[in-house]
């Protein structure tokens, strides 16, 4: 097994919708590293995005709009024996694959992602790291943003993403935690600072904080989706 996975491939796989100005960064931090494919899924963008990911020699497809569709997609094109899920705004370490196929090889280990750091000088902001941190180690809880990764294998045995409209990622790590651990690795990736200084840091948080409650809830993910996007979140 550690065999297998010391030699393993690694399918990045990006899903974007009009990422023109973050897509070019995103795989810049993948293309240093042997044996990794990256493939970025599509969702419709009106902007550049397509042919700035195909200028970069990458894999590009298409698909119905929505990140877990998206993301279901590229994993269905991957050929990598390991599937790392990337947003468009996140940027990976240097020796990132390295760090992977050794955090996979742990004992238990099913899956895992990294550290997180906000690309932002704000002092909120290292708190909100420090909160996301706490949640990833002591829970096994990390998001999206932190670079999910996983063999193709455990992906396909759990099921894939569920094509919620939100919060695929945190059911995701929920049927991950029933068969196994999930490992946090202490280098960072490098995460856009854009959602959380659109609506305030505070804000933000907070919404975040009730999306987590509606949801446990059993409040629906269209719901929570419209009150995400402040369609109706007034009514809260």
């Amino acid at each position: 097994m550690s065999e297998s996975i010391d030699a393993a491939k690694i399918s990045i796989i990006i899903p974007a919708i009009n990422e023109a100005e973050n897509i070019k960064k995103a795989i810049a931090t993948t293309q240093a590293n042997l044996n990794i494919e990256v493939i970025v899924v599509d969702g419709g963008s009106s902007d550049d995005t397509v042919a700035i990911a195909q200028s970069l020699n990458v894999k590009v497809i298409s698909s119905s709009p929505g990140r877990a569709v998206q993301m279901n997609a590229g994993a269905v094109a991957a050929s990598g024996e390991i599937l790392l899920f990337l947003h468009a705004d996140t940027r990976l370490p240097t020796g990132f694959d390295d760090m992977i196929r050794t955090a996979l090889q742990q004992p238990r280990s099913v899956a895992g992602a990294f550290k997180l750091r906000i690309d932002a000088s704000l002092l909120s902001l290292r708190w909100v790291e420090w909160g996301v941190n706490v949640r990833s180690h002591f829970y096994q809880m990390p998001y999206g943003d932190q670079a999910i990764f996983l063999t193709k294998e455990v992906f396909q045995q759990i099921g894939s993403f569920p094509e919620l409209p939100i919060m695929e990622d945190f059911e995701l790590m929920r049927r991950l935690k029933r068969i196994g651990r999930i490992v946090i690795i202490p280098t960072p990736v490098v995460t856009s600072a854009r959602r959380w200084l659109q609506k305030g840091v505070l804000k933000t948080t907070l919404l975040n904080q009730l999306v987590i409650i509606a949801y446990l809830f059993g409040v629906s993910p269209e719901q929570i989706r419209s009150w995400y996007r402040r369609e109706k979140f007034k009514r809260l």
